[in-house]
């Protein structure tokens, strides 16, 4: 059954001036004198966090593209074609963003997520005292609470580096204005959110076959995505064993039963191109088996602008929508990151395409993921859920974890060899497997960067991966990567990446509303 999302109608706590105050309070929030009183309001205080929070990164307009989007924008691998009018994709794209030419966004994002962990707070707070409802129900919704906490201060602390740090609801004048806490502090609590709801009693079922509720496999993906980043830049805090240890269990089956969606078959190694692992994956609303963590759409509740950014403008007479937008459109020097004989993904219509089918009418090239033949021909109207967190990331995970904790050993190129494997869909596992074997830690390392670079485009890790590894992986033929640092690298827009640009600056509106934010980030 479909999450069916309450709007909230709820009591402000009058304070004052409004524009006194941090955008981190929430300006229409749960009263808890009024709430809290039956089960059900305690569902409906968590059913809120599936839209607000961090599930409202992946939300977009047709002109804007989506918040996940801009590191990507940064990174000048994607271009937005409305970038002259939205300007956080013009100056993420040149890479002269600051807190003021694009402090509006930004603080629009700080809100989003500020919003999500208050009404997180306050259901942590005051499903404990709610009465009526089980042991195991009050168990599941304080797991769900602190995972969509946990999630929001994951985008924060990798966005904006030290941030506020806040686990009450807002219920008086005290603590408004609040400094910043270390990026130790933040990853602290995110890990012991995420923990606490790992052993909340959550189903170990994919969230498909959960009423698209969060699962066991979810956290768990997103802890172990946690425990990759804290071992990388910034805070380089060595977890590796910690993620290798959580990717193994979920490939194991702990937290429920995962696998790579695999392409049918014309006849013995010939792959049904109609029907490859990925256009069985896009034309299905969601994978039940390849998907652990996704963003519920349904045309009755919240519909999906991902179908507009799969045409550029110049094709939307050919569609039913009034507007398309390639609003995440990839350079010709990302497309080189691929090889074009030998990788299925970068064929027509796999995860790309430029040709119009009816009338062989070509396009710069767009993302195909998206296409949503429905909602593209028929309706205008996409409910077609979004994959944030998939199997595939699972297994890159632990391929490079375990090779920083362990080494190079069977099950890393195993892992890393399911991924490849798939892509290279001429090649059988045991002769990837071959290819990956007498690799040193670190040239393995890289080539499991470069599937995380290919492989998860879609789901927007290209950007924070450059941050976590400080590498920017650069094509020197097709489908042949190097990696250079990031920082003093020049982007394909022929643009220098600077030291600043690993954090996002500072909203400018929220660091005159709160003077104790201090200054802006690394040299904003």
């Amino acid at each position: 059954m479909k999450i069916k999302y309450i709007v909230f109608l709820i009591g402000i706590i009058v304070l004052g001036s409004c524009s006194d105050f941090l955008e981190e309070k929430p300006l229409s929030e749960l009263d808890s004198n009024q709430f809290f009183s039956e089960p059900d309001q305690a569902y409906s205080a968590v059913n809120s966090l599936y839209r607000t929070g961090a599930p409202s990164m992946t939300d977009g307009g047709v002109y804007s593209g989506t918040p996940m989007m801009l590191g990507g924008y940064m990174s000048g691998y994607f271009v937005n074609e409305y970038a002259g009018q939205e300007l956080h994709v013009s100056n993420s794209q040149e890479l002269t963003l600051n807190g003021d030419n694009i402090g509006g966004y930004l603080q629009d994002r700080w809100r989003e997520l500020y919003l999500g962990i208050s009404r997180a707070n306050n259901a942590i707070k005051y499903i404990p005292e709610t009465p009526g409802l089980s042991d195991s129900e009050r168990s599941q919704l304080l797991a769900e609470a602190k995972f969509f906490r946990a999630f929001a201060y994951y985008f924060l602390v990798r966005w904006f580096g030290p941030v506020p740090l806040t686990t009450e609801p807002y219920e008086s004048l005290e603590n408004l204005y609040l400094e910043r806490s270390p990026v130790a502090d933040i990853y602290t609590l995110i890990e012991q959110d995420l923990t606490d709801a790992l052993n909340g009693g959550l189903p170990t079922v994919s969230m498909v076959d959960n009423g698209k509720r969060v699962t066991a496999g979810a956290v768990a993906t997103l802890l172990a995505d946690v425990y990759l980043t804290m071992s990388g830049n910034p805070l380089n805090a060595d977890r590796y064993s910690d993620a290798a240890s959580l990717a193994q269990d979920i490939i194991n089956g702990t937290y429920g039963s995962y696998d790579l969606v695999q392409h049918d078959e014309l006849s013995p190694g010939v792959v049904d191109l109609e029907n490859s692992a990925y256009n069985k994956i896009r034309k299905s609303d969601a994978s039940a088996v390849e998907h652990i963590y996704i963003k519920e759409y349904d045309p009755e509740i919240g519909t999906s602008v991902y179908p507009r950014y799969s045409y550029p403008v110049a094709l939307a007479s050919e569609v039913l929508y009034d507007i398309t937008n390639g609003g995440y459109l990839p350079s010709d020097g990302f497309m080189d990151l691929y090889d074009p004989a030998t990788d299925l993904r970068i064929q027509e219509k796999q995860y790309f395409h430029s040709t119009f089918q009816d009338s062989g009418q070509t396009f710069a090239t767009a993302p195909y993921v998206w296409h949503d033949d429905t909602a593209i021909f028929e309706t205008a109207n996409s409910g077609k859920d979004f994959a944030v967190y998939g199997y595939a990331d699972v297994l890159l995970i632990a391929a490079e974890a375990i090779t920083r904790s362990s080494g190079v050993t069977p099950d890393a190129i195993n892992y890393l060899a399911q991924v490849r494997a798939r892509a290279y869909w001429e090649s059988d596992i045991a002769t990837v497997e071959a290819d990956l074997s007498g690799l040193g830690t670190e040239a393995f390392v890289q080539e499991v960067w470069k599937e995380r670079h290919r492989e998860l485009v879609f789901e927007f890790k290209t950007w924070f991966d450059i941050v976590r590894t400080g590498q920017f992986p650069v094509a020197d033929s097709p489908g042949s990567i190097s990696f250079v640092n990031a920082v003093g690298h020049t982007t394909e827009r022929g643009k220098q990446i600077e030291e600043k640009h690993m954090l996002l600056p500072l909203p400018g509106p929220e660091l005159q509303r709160n003077p104790s934010l201090g200054t802006d980030n690394n040299g904003y």
